[in-house]
């Protein structure tokens, strides 16, 4: 790993009350001493000192705090700078700690610091990113206890126990003429079974509640008029949506987001689905259907002052395939007027008119995306942390058929490749490729 000094803003660019330049490396402290004309700083101490420019000329009035290394982050020298916040100052400092030794940290390269002096692991280290970026209190929440470990010491957990499995492979094999005892074959079978059935909950409920990571994704459909528009201008509390009688005045999908409960929400008003007229309109449809697709909820807007023709037909149509694996809010719209809506084959979750306010809607919303936070298990928060449990899953599934057989070099081979997809998930040491890829897309201060 590159043993320069590094140096990085920290903070997030604009105007503030304060800024954070962070340095890390063996340079930091005599870097810092150079720019305060400073000759000692306590560790964990925050001195009031000024700092200045390769000129000599003050820059401005700031506040170190210097942390010797191991007891750092990145478990090097650090040092952290506050000085006031603005597009100007920070920048100023940044360069002068440059022009003093230092160079521009490229993105995530504290984090990559940490993992490789065995400060933190990847699972640690790709929860502090999410944490930056988290959706919602009930995130930031389980990401927090992921910082500190809780999905290391579960993986740990799950990898000890192939290995203890394997280890009776193993030894077998130096005995190959002897078959496994059959007590001993269902102990590992029972065995493999659990850690199984264990996976596969923890693979499920973080699929479930991929949206409370990345922000649950609504959903406004309904065939032309039907108020989708209006709804979104409601829910937002401010006209985003163009509303006319036009029908199909909303071309293309419009999305904005808006805040509810505890949760940061993505909500998208899509083009009224029917037969389109012409190549614009088509697209704009083709983009609805694209919505539904990657929603979490799909709110449906039925229009109760017109009767059931085929463009509802097809809505309702729609609407079955998704049943089982999205959440579906049914809404009869427009009931101040008189109703003509008829349909033995829906079943509305909430009524609406074109002027009562939404606290029904925003409270249903509110209870789907809370419950899907009331699961217990462990859960994975990355692509590649769901990969690699995939993967250990295929190959606990894989060796069931080599033991039944007493084949236990085949056996051996896909429990050692199950237990290099889950230590993948804390230190993967052996591909540099993709640290790299990862830890580039942190923060430039992290």
């Amino acid at each position: 790993m590159d043993s320069d000094t590094i140096s990085a803003i920290a903070t997030a660019n604009g105007i503030s009350s304060i800024a954070i330049i962070r340095l890390s490396g063996d340079d930091a402290l005599s870097i810092i001493k150079k720019l305060s004309h400073k000759e000692s700083f306590s560790p964990r101490y925050a001195s009031l000192t000024n700092i200045y420019d390769k000129e000599n000329l003050l820059i401005d009035e700031v506040i170190v705090i210097y942390f010797k290394n191991p007891h750092s982050f990145t478990a090097e020298d650090v040092v952290e700078i506050q000085c006031h916040g603005g597009f100007i100052v920070a920048q100023s400092i940044l360069k002068a700690t440059i022009q003093a030794g230092a160079r521009l940290a490229n993105a995530g390269e504290f984090s990559k610091r940490a993992f490789f002096n065995g400060r933190i692991d990847l699972s640690e280290a790709e929860a502090i990113a999410q944490l930056i970026e988290s959706k919602s209190e009930d995130a930031a929440k389980i990401l927090a206890s992921q910082m500190k470990g809780s999905l290391k010491v579960y993986i740990e957990k799950i990898r000890d126990e192939i290995i203890h499995i394997l280890a009776y492979s193993e030894v077998s094999i130096d005995y190959a003429e002897e078959d496994l005892p059959e007590d001993l074959v269902r102990q590992i079978k029972e065995k493999l079974q659990e850690l199984k059935k264990s996976l596969s909950s923890t693979l499920l409920a973080s699929k479930q509640r991929e949206g409370l990571m990345q922000g649950f994704k609504v959903s406004i459909i309904g065939k032309p008029n039907v108020g989708k528009s209006s709804l979104l201008n409601r829910l937002l509390n401010f006209n985003r949506a163009i509303v006319s009688d036009i029908a199909g005045t909303t071309r293309d999908t419009i999305e904005a987001q808006v805040k509810i409960g505890t949760h940061l929400i993505r909500i998208v008003d899509t083009a009224g689905i029917r037969q389109a007229n012409d190549e614009i309109e088509r697209i704009g449809i083709q983009k609805s259907l694209e919505a539904i697709e990657e929603s979490d909820i799909v709110i449906v807007l039925f229009d109760a002052s017109r009767e059931v023709d085929t463009e509802d037909e097809e809505i309702i149509s729609l609407i079955n395939k998704y049943t089982q694996n999205k959440k579906i809010i049914l809404i009869k719209n427009k009931i101040d007027l008189e109703e003509r809506f008829k349909h033995e084959n829906v079943k509305f979750d909430l009524e609406l008119n074109s002027k009562k306010n939404v606290e029904a809607l925003i409270t249903s919303l509110e209870n789907i995306m809370n419950t899907t936070n009331s699961s217990d298990e462990m859960m994975l928060i990355s692509q590649r942390q769901i990969s690699a449990v995939e993967n250990t899953l295929s190959n606990i599934e894989e060796s069931f058929y080599p033991l039944e057989d007493q084949e236990l070099e085949i056996f051996s081979f896909h429990l050692n490749e199950a237990v290099k997809e889950m230590a993948s998930i804390t230190r993967p040491f052996e591909n540099d490729e993709m640290l790299d890829k990862m830890f580039g897309s942190f923060c430039l201060g992290k």
